[in-house]
């Protein structure tokens, strides 16, 4: 599904304009985004999932094409598992 399939499902449902389900959306993805942290806090949402921020730890690995050795940084990765609801109904 895209963006615009969304926007049009969200505009249906609540009877709206697509411009106004599409200001709903984005304001929705701001808070969303802006609520996960690096310290740990999860984002619950019930019946669907929870969001958490992990940090990935630098490690070595390989260059596919040369097989030279690298190291990987560190960095924030995005993790989600789905709730129990989800996983029987999908």
């Amino acid at each position: 599904m895209k963006i615009d399939d969304l926007t049009n499902e969200v505009a249906t449902n609540m009877g709206d304009t697509k411009k106004g389900a599409k200001g709903a959306i984005t304001a929705v993805f701001k808070a969303l985004g802006e609520s996960l942290t690096t310290d740990g806090d999860n984002l619950i949402i019930p019946g669907f999932g929870t969001f958490r921020m992990k940090l990935s730890t630098a490690r070595s690995g390989r260059n596919p094409q040369t097989g030279a050795v690298i190291q990987i940084p560190e960095k924030l990765t995005l993790k989600f598992k789905p709730s129990k609801l989800l996983q029987d109904n999908y």
